[in-house]
């Protein structure tokens, strides 16, 4: 899987993209901002765009004002080289009141791999809205976390093609009273996702986030263990929502999850992009009969020197 398209909704709002130059569009009703700058106009060189960024990030909040309730940045020039725009988005909290919806990343393969992507510490962005309700962020080189206390977000994504367990570690020890909703992508160890299940615990134990409802633990090259822990976590008993989907998970890992707790008060078990059989994915459905399971995009491993190899679908 590459990313091939913006976000065409966030927050269950439409997508615009603010203009480089000039107005800013007239809407009908509430919508997600979208700020990014990658085009190159003739004679521009790289380091402009991250000042060009700067100076559209700037335009747009004067004339946006106040009322802008999401909002999501895209590339901030050539993301493998320039860090992202975290201390003015930060800086600008105060002119952002109603700022309720964040995302951060939101690039195409073409305008930077995510793995290379450079973002710094997004912890900040937490402290600097203390109203944000929901935050997704995308990254793989210098991206790291803090441990924050927030007491109202309810939603956060971390997409990456490799989550460092520092990462994770930072996430679960952070207060996050009203959370519903986390997405975590581990990634591969290739690319710095070495967090184990050792690092999660903390989360599977169900210490952590009273509120939570829907858990992804996606795109994981440790997927057959991951559905073997949860098989017996207690976290998965206040779940209606259950993701291990984008990994590498097999028949083994399957067999494992459907043989420990019961799963029935899940209103969603999302499976897709896997390795399994036919007949173990045609079993999840017959086992599960009042669960809504997604085991579509099924994957066939690679063959090599005698070895089979399974992929993530996001980790460069």
């Amino acid at each position: 899987m590459t990313f091939g398209s913006h976000a065409r909704t966030f927050a269950g709002l439409p997508v615009v993209d603010v203009p480089g130059d000039g107005p800013l569009p007239t809407v009908d009703g509430e919508v997600t901002w979208r700020i990014a700058c990658w085009d190159y106009p003739p004679g521009t060189r790289e380091g402009d765009l991250s000042a060009e960024f700067a100076e559209v990030f700037e335009r747009f909040v004067a004339a946006a004002g106040p009322s802008v309730r999401s909002l999501v940045v895209g590339a901030w020039g050539y993301a493998a080289f320039h860090t992202a725009p975290i201390a003015q988005l930060c800086a600008a909290a105060s002119r952002l009141p109603a700022l309720r919806a964040l995302f951060l990343g939101d690039m195409t393969s073409e305008e930077c791999e995510v793995s290379w992507m450079r973002v710094g510490d997004v912890s900040p962005l937490l402290d600097a809205y203390p109203h944000l309700e929901v935050l997704r962020v995308r990254g793989g080189e210098d991206f790291s976390f803090s441990p924050v206390r927030h007491a109202q977000l309810r939603e956060l994504v971390v997409e990456s093609g490799g989550l460092s367990r520092e990462f994770v570690t930072a996430v679960l020890d952070s207060d996050l009273p009203a959370l519903t909703d986390l997405e975590l992508w581990l990634g591969t160890d290739d690319y710095g996702g070495d967090t184990g299940i050792a690092d999660l615990a903390p989360l599977l134990a169900g210490e952590r986030f009273p509120a939570l409802r829907r858990l992804g633990l996606r795109n994981a090259e440790i997927a057959d263990d991951l559905a073997a822990a949860l098989a017996s976590a207690p976290v998965v008993r206040q779940l209606e929502r259950l993701d291990l989907s984008m990994g590498t998970l097999g028949d083994e890992g399957l067999t494992a999850l459907l043989a420990g707790q019961p799963l029935t008060h899940l209103r969603v078990l999302d499976l897709h992009h896997h390795y399994l059989s036919e007949e173990a994915a045609a079993s999840v459905a017959a086992a599960l009969p009042g669960v809504r399971v997604d085991v579509s995009d099924p994957q066939e491993p690679d063959e090599y020197d005698g070895e089979s190899y399974r992929y993530t679908a996001v980790s460069e």
